[in-house]
Formats: structure tokens, C-alpha cells, sequence
């Protein structure tokens, strides 16, 4: 019996056979008491009562798969003589429950760096009912092409795993849902909410935003020569710079209050006739495990300033001449050098 046949309805039962006469062979029948069921007599063409089961209410098979009743024949004897057979009810299933996911929400924490085809999480989802009824299977509800590039689902075991590389940085939090469906076509849904944690994956960056070059020898101290961003795409300690300049650079780093602008400034007098040019190299590591770095150049001339007077070569020059000298001739030749360039280094005599 079907667990959607409706109340009312009837099953014939075989009839008992009795070899004797009279009132001796007069059957009356008996069912065992069931809530489900009761029995009913039906008159048959020469008197006999064929007895039938009555459905009394809506059979679960969920709840009970099969009722065990028995079916009493008593003839009118005296002493009465009775025979017994066992009726057994079969309840055959119906697609009368959806398929349930265990969870609402499933929730999952992974790496970046998670390697393609990487189990993130198991959905799991029952259905009371018996057969394809019962077989559940596992599919994606309306989600965007972006998770469909990046995650898979098994239809079978409910299985997520990674189809594409994840990247905390392009996003770092997916929320979807899923479809469970039986043979019937019953459906439930879950949401998937899957956080990708930060890998230190990137390095350092270095952008000269500005650059004061050349620069006038005889700038002060605290000029601003350069500014710089430096930006780290990775979050936390792998995302916290700290920068150094190389060798002795006559730079200082001043650092903006939000960290990610860097200032360099003169940190003592400039001297071209020392160095005309200077080749920096700022180097920003961040705080991850292993650290990362990148590096920018920066490269400062300095323009001359009249900072140098003009030396003789010797502070006297003694001269011995004739009298009779002409007039016009060369006593001596005196030199003078500048240490400045150009027009400031030029030298003339008097």
C-alpha cells in the first residue's frame, strides 16, 4: 500500500474454506487491533463474506515500513474451530520529504596559497525517503561566474573543492549557496561561507612619486628631496614595511603618519666638489615569515653652488728681474683654481 492512498480505501483478503456443513462452515472473521486498519465484510453471490481491509488513516512509511495484523476465521460450531493467517502491509514510499542539508551555514577558513583541487569543505544532506526518492544529489544554486571559476562541487558526495588559485588580495571572502535535490526533484539549500586567510605573497612595492634633482649644494638641512609610497598588498605583519636607504646617503627617511608615504630629506650639507651624484638604493622588508623586500633607485645630482674662492697656487711668487727689463715682457705667471664649475669656477686676475 502506496503511503499516499487516502483513507477509505479497501483491500480484498482471501476468504477462508471451511470442509464442513450447515452452521459448522458459517465463517465470521477477526482482525487484530490496528489504529491503520479495520475490516470490513463484504457479501459474495451465496451468502459468503468476503473480508476486506479498510484504510483508517494515512500510512507513514517513514515512520513504519511494514505492519504485521492477523486475520482470525471462526466457524459457527460448537465447539468453534479457528483458523488463522498473517496479513503483512508493505508500505511503499512516496517523494513526501525534501532532502535536508545537516547545516544551515557550513563555514571554512583556507590559505591562499591553497594548491588547485583542494578539499575546502563536505556538505552533507539526508532524505527520509526510500529509493531515488532518497538519493540526494549536490549542485551549485545561482552563483556568480567568479566562484564557479574558482570552486567545484561533487554531485555525488557533496565534496568542495578548488578548480582555480585563490587570492586573499583580489578577495577574501566567498559566500554562496548550494542545492541539494532528490529524485523527485525536492530541493534544500545551504549557504557556503568560505574566509581566505593572508599568505605573504607579495613583496614590497616602491613608487617615486616625486624627485627634486638636481640639487643646490648649498640646501639645507631638512629639504626635501624625494617622496615615495610604498605599499605592500598582503595584510597584518606580512603587510607591515620598514624601509632603510643604503650606504652613506646624505638622505634621511621621514615617514607620513599613515606609514605608507616616505619623505626623504637632506640629513647633512651637500658638497659637490666631494660627490656630484649620489646612487641610493631604499630597500622597504615587510614583517612576514619569510620576510619579503623590494627595492627602488634614486639618483641625486647636485648642482654647484659658488661656495669655493679662488686659491693661488702659491700664496707669494718672488720675482727677480734686470733693471734694463722691457717694458712688456713676462715677469711671471701666476695661477689661480677654482673648485666650483662652470661660470662660479671661472677665474679672473687683477
Amino acid at each position: 500500500i502506496g503511503e499516499w492512498t487516502l483513507p477509505g480505501a479497501r483491500f480484498p483478503l482471501e476468504m477462508a474454506r471451511d470442509a464442513d456443513a450447515g452452521s459448522n462452515s458459517l465463517l465470521t472473521y477477526q482482525l487484530t487491533s490496528d489504529p491503520s486498519f479495520s475490516l470490513s465484510m463484504k457479501e459474495k453471490p451465496g451468502g459468503k463474506k468476503q473480508p476486506e481491509l479498510v484504510l483508517e488513516r494515512v500510512l507513514d512509511r517513514e515512520r513504519q515500513t511494514s505492519l504485521e495484523l492477523m486475520l482470525t476465521a471462526v466457524d459457527g460450531g460448537d465447539p468453534a474451530r479457528s483458523g488463522t493467517v498473517q496479513v503483512r502491509v508493505n508500505v511503499t514510499d512516496a517523494n513526501d520529504n525534501p532532502p535536508v542539508f545537516s547545516k544551515s551555514v557550513y563555514e571554512a577558513r583556507v590559505p591562499e596559497n591553497l594548491p588547485v583541487e583542494s578539499l575546502v569543505l563536505r556538505v552533507r544532506a539526508t532524505d527520509a525517503d526510500a529509493g531515488s526518492n532518497g538519493r540526494v544529489s549536490y549542485s551549485f544554486a545561482s552563483v556568480p561566474d567568479a566562484v564557479r571559476a574558482l570552486f567545484a562541487i561533487d554531485s555525488e558526495n557533496g565534496e568542495v573543492r578548488t578548480v582555480g588559485p585563490l587570492d586573499f588580495e583580489a578577495n577574501n571572502k566567498y559566500i554562496f549557496s548550494l542545492e541539494a535535490t532528490d529524485g523527485g526533484g525536492l530541493t534544500d539549500h545551504s549557504e557556503v561561507q568560505i574566509d581566505v586567510t593572508d599568505e605573504n605573497d607579495n613583496a614590497p612595492e616602491i613608487t617615486i612619486l616625486s624627485l627634486s634633482s638636481p640639487v643646490p649644494e648649498d640646501s639645507p638641512t631638512g629639504t626635501v628631496v624625494a617622496v615615495v609610497k610604498v605599499r605592500d598588498r598582503d595584510s597584518g605583519e606580512n603587510g607591515q614595511v620598514s624601509c632603510e636607504l643604503s650606504g652613506e646617503a646624505p638622505l634621511s627617511i621621514v615617514a607620513s603618519s599613515g606609514g605608507s608615504y616616505k619623505v626623504l630629506v637632506l640629513a647633512k650639507a651637500l658638497d659637490r666638489e666631494e660627490a656630484a651624484v649620489h646612487e641610493l638604493v631604499l630597500r622597504a622588508s615587510d614583517g612576514g615569515d619569510p620576510g619579503r623586500a623590494g627595492t627602488g633607485r634614486i639618483r641625486v645630482t647636485v648642482v654647484d653652488a659658488n661656495d669655493n674662492a679662488p686659491v693661488f697656487s702659491q700664496a707669494e711668487y718672488m720675482v727677480r728681474v734686470p733693471e734694463d727689463v722691457p717694458v712688456g715682457s713676462v715677469l711671471v705667471n701666476v695661477t689661480a683654481k677654482d673648485a666650483d664649475e662652470g661660470l662660479n669656477g671661472h677665474v679672473k686676475y687683477s
